[in-house]
């Protein structure tokens, strides 16, 4: 399997609204053709993939999107977060996002918008508006996931999956329809 593999399957294969969207059978299709591949970057491997923007951007890819299809609703689902934000973070550091398209730059820039940390949602937020401007609706999302970040330090919506105590504030959060009611409140702002 090669870098390419994955970047034929993602912008080829699937369409943006595919991206997003629940689907078991994508779920299912994704953990056969790419689990294994999961796996090993996992365990540390396919750091030669760290080499080049566009096998940078595959290595993000197979850490940060694929496991939230494999492992939906499950602690596996983060798992790889880590090795996708070293990875997105070592790009910018050596200006890989440059040589990207915007599409490829959102997806590069994803890990951040994942991060728990206001530090990293920051950053995201600031990456979005300069440098993927076509993207309205990239632009949006990283601002909610901050504003998600800003109010309570983390996402209430991984809780459960991640076996954290969830506090009446978020619980109400989540009644109230946590991450959508804060993409509206972004919306109507912006």
């Amino acid at each position: 399997m090669t870098p390419q593999d994955i970047l034929d399957f993602w912008y080829e294969d699937m369409t943006p609204e595919e991206w997003f969207s629940v689907s078991e059978t994508r779920d299912a299709e994704i953990t056969r053709r790419f689990g294994a591949l999961w796996e090993t970057a996992a365990s540390g491997g396919l750091t030669r993939w760290l080499a080049s923007p566009r096998a940078t951007l595959a290595y993000v890819i197979v850490t940060d999107q694929f496991p939230r299809n494999m492992h939906r609703g499950s602690p596996r689902s983060f798992e790889t977060d880590p090795k996708a934000r070293a990875a997105a973070k070592s790009a910018l550091l050596r200006r890989l996002d440059a040589r990207l398209s915007q599409s490829e730059r959102y997806f590069l820039y994803m890990p951040l918008m994942h991060s728990e940390t206001l530090p990293d949602q920051d950053r995201c937020v600031r990456l979005m508006q300069l440098r993927v401007p076509d993207n309205a609706p990239a632009l949006l999302h990283a601002r909610a996931h901050r504003e998600v970040i800003r109010r309570f330090g983390r996402f209430p919506f991984r809780n459960e999956a991640l076996g954290r105590v969830t506090t009446d504030a978020e619980r109400a959060f989540m009644e109230a329809g946590a991450y959508g009611a804060v993409v509206r409140e972004m919306d109507a702002a912006a």
